[in-house]
């Protein structure tokens, strides 16, 4: 029995808190999402508890509440009109998000990789949320307008190869992985992977200007807004490409190409594992921050006037415990004024969370690897999620999955 012929329980709603009190936030994104996956629209209840979902009291929606584990309360007509009442005071922080229509998500990653490779694909596997796989063939073929929202596997897109050569360059999967790109580049009709990755950063970047919602982690940061910023350059040595890079690249970047960054230095040495000058790893040596002092902070914002950033850092928490990557964090030296920063490592001075606007869609980008996992290397075990069920860090990614449901609100002025 489909949900929209469920039987409707009269007078009350589900509530799915979002507060401490919440067993499994993860699934509880999930359930939103399938929720509106069956055509029932949600309201997204914004800094009341965390975040709550409002829905109808509908019997095959609170069975699967059941099954998946997820807490929820049942409440009277008279007690969502209390709630309601007290989100619309215009003295409180909270605003009421009608979610409309599931997203149709993809995830650009090749065919190999595994859902524990990336954040994104692991949590959505844990939400149950569906997605579809995309590479660089098929964007080249014209299939982004296809879906709603995408994410980039910690892809390079600079055609550098994550810069892993120095330390990687024998091991047989980095040669697995160069051959397979230089073939897919080849049979695309590239004759550089370098170029092959710009005309993909390109073709994303026409998805969010048509309307598209892109979110990214790690590495797909910042080396695809390095990518879109040497269009008109080559910045690969000759391991890369077969070539020397151009002397005068960095002269001849064009940071108006790009969504975030500006004003950086590259880091032109194919030995040392860094793209530019805009990721803040290294602070944490030289502060001497580890694991146990390692923090981020999300800024607050108001739910009545700035509808998106307050839907994106919605959590139960404001305090995240950091996590690295190749990119762990943002110099906020080298972003753009335009940019919003939705949190921060105030012992760093760097950004982790950045969000912003072009063309008709938005873009976000969230520093670090894995959440639940402070210093991923190659070869580590997976994350495994049964462990982390109210992980903060896992649900700004969730987040950012539900934001494109949302009902399109003019800002108020």
């Amino acid at each position: 029995m489909i949900i929209v012929s469920s039987i409707q329980l009269k007078a009350t709603q589900l509530l799915v808190p979002m507060d401490e009190s919440q067993n499994n936030h993860l699934k509880a994104y999930g359930i939103a999402f399938w929720t509106l996956e069956n055509e029932v629209v949600i309201e997204w209840l914004l800094n009341y508890r965390g975040g709550s979902f409002l829905m109808p009291h509908l019997r095959a929606i609170e069975e699967e509440l059941i099954i998946r584990g997820v807490k929820y309360e049942v409440l009277a007509d008279g007690q969502v009109n209390q709630i309601k009442n007290q989100i619309g005071n215009p003295e409180v922080n909270m605003e009421i998000v009608q979610l409309e229509k599931a997203p149709k998500i993809a995830v650009y990653t090749p065919n190999t990789s595994q859902p524990w490779d990336d954040a994104v694909t692991m949590v959505m596997e844990y939400a149950e949320i569906p997605y579809e796989k995309i590479y660089d063939s098929a964007i080249v073929m014209g299939v982004l307008p296809k879906y709603d929202w995408l994410h980039l596997h910690h892809e390079d897109f600079t055609g550098q190869y994550g810069k892993f050569y120095a330390n990687y360059r024998s091991y047989p999967w980095y040669k697995e992985q160069v051959a397979a790109a230089e073939r897919d580049a080849e049979m695309l009709g590239f004759k550089k992977v370098s170029e092959l990755k710009l005309a993909v950063a390109s073709s994303i970047k026409n998805f969010v200007a048509g309307g598209g919602f892109l979110f990214t982690m790690c590495s797909g940061t910042d080396s695809f807004d390095i990518a879109l910023a040497a269009h008109n350059t080559d910045i690969c040595e000759s391991m890369f490409d077969g070539d020397s890079s151009d002397p005068r690249a960095q002269d001849k970047l064009d940071y108006s190409n790009s969504f975030a960054f500006e004003d950086y230095k590259l880091v032109r040495d194919p030995m040392i594992y860094e793209y530019s000058e805009i990721d803040g790893t290294e602070l944490r040596r030289l502060n001497r921050v580890t694991e146990n002092t390692d923090k981020f902070t999300l800024f607050e914002f108001s739910a009545k006037w700035d509808i998106v950033p307050t839907m994106l850092t919605q959590c139960h928490t404001d305090v995240i415990s950091g996590f690295m990557g190749q990119t762990t964090d943002f110099k906020k030296d080298f972003i753009k004024p335009n940019v919003l920063v939705m949190g921060e490592n105030k012992s760093l001075g760097t950004a982790r969370y950045l969000h912003g606007e072009y063309g008709q869609g938005t873009w976000t980008f969230y520093s670090g690897h894995d959440p639940e996992d402070y210093e991923h290397r190659v070869g580590d075990p997976h994350t495994d999620l049964n462990l982390h069920p109210n992980s903060p860090g896992y649900r700004l990614i969730l987040n950012n999955i539900l934001f494109p449901a949302a009902k399109k609100k003019k800002r108020k002025t």
